[in-house]
């Protein structure tokens, strides 16, 4: 089974991605590298404080929780669906979490938090993999209840009764001169990449992604895999939420909701494709540090809110074009 998945996975990417495509993505992994390097040259001339180390632990600690999430949103687009309930998912595990904490302990509301995340995962992934619907309409479906939830649960206000000793730990503390949470998020991102790269699941996500029609017809057991899918995801969202609440010390009903569409800019921008069945880890990585680097700079020389919200709109339509482009050139 497993060589006749390669075998189609190879006759996929041999008709949909020509030698030109493969030339456009190796240049797509040398200039957003370069790109990087060049904003933060720039942002070092505009404000000389962007280099200084307090500020780039501060943007460490910033993109955290958008790598975590990006990380769960790239496995849903590479299998070729998408998750827009992420946000909501986060918030409603960091609620519950808390909720747990103040009674049970720290452990048991992590545990809560991580066991939220995969169960609201795994009810998107059944209902996509099993009775065959749209990806966008379940999981906008799952954004409504999951925030419901969080606002019933939390009374519709902040809670901020957040165990100080985890908010301290998760939130502030160093290891090795580095925050916790961003070892959290460099963890997060290493072991997603070797899932994707190196595991059998990860294989199979490709070939979900590339056409479910050839993976089903090779063996794969793709409602499993789809479910597995929103389930890594829903966990993504939840491990953001433990990051979030520890570093906001409350828990949220309504949390960053913006950081669902800046994931799917990050992963699109990034360079891995909407249409699913390539990309990877670095390319998320990339788009997070972009993003990241961008709202930071503008946070320093003062820009209104209101700008920074319309320039992460601007990014995510020229990411989506960007995403065409790349098609078209692969194609010709």
């Amino acid at each position: 089974m497993l060589n006749q998945l390669r075998l189609n996975r190879r006759q996929s990417n041999n008709s949909k991605r020509p030698s030109s495509g493969k030339v456009g993505r190796r240049g797509s992994d040398t200039m957003l590298p370069l790109f990087i390097i060049g904003v933060g040259i720039v942002a070092s001339i505009i404000e000389p404080k962007f280099a200084s180390v307090d500020n780039l632990t501060n943007l460490a600690r910033q993109m955290m929780p958008l790598l975590i999430m990006a990380v769960g949103q790239a496995f849903a687009i590479i299998s070729g669906g998408l998750d827009l309930s992420l946000a909501a998912v986060m918030s409603l595990a960091g609620v519950l979490g808390v909720l747990t904490m103040a009674d049970y302990g720290v452990g048991m509301g992590i545990a809560v938090m991580l066991l939220t995340g995969l169960v609201m995962g795994a009810v998107s992934g059944f209902v996509i993999a099993f009775f065959r619907t749209s990806p966008l309409v379940v999981t906008l479906g799952m954004l409504s209840v999951a925030q419901a939830l969080a606002l019933i649960l939390s009374k519709g206000v902040p809670i901020y009764s957040v165990h100080p000793g985890y908010a301290q730990a998760v939130g502030f503390d160093d290891l090795f001169g580095i925050p916790v949470m961003v070892w959290i998020g460099v963890l997060f991102v290493c072991l997603a990449a070797f899932v994707l790269r190196q595991t059998i699941f990860g294989r199979y996500i490709y070939a979900i992604g590339s056409s479910m029609s050839a993976a089903s017809k090779s063996g794969v057991n793709v409602r499993r895999n789809v479910m597995l899918v929103y389930m890594v995801s829903g966990l993504c969202a939840a491990v953001c939420g433990i990051v979030l609440t520890a570093w906001t010390g409350s828990a949220q009903p309504v949390a960053a909701p913006n950081l669902t569409l800046e994931s799917l800019a990050a992963v699109v921008l990034g360079g891995v494709a909407l249409t699913g069945g390539s990309g990877g880890i670095r390319q998320v990585v990339y788009g997070v540090i972009i993003l990241s680097m961008l709202s930071n700079v503008m946070n320093m020389v003062g820009v209104s809110a209101y700008y920074q919200t319309l320039v992460i709109g601007i990014v995510i339509i020229l990411a989506v074009i960007l995403d065409r482009l790349r098609d078209r050139a692969q194609q010709d």
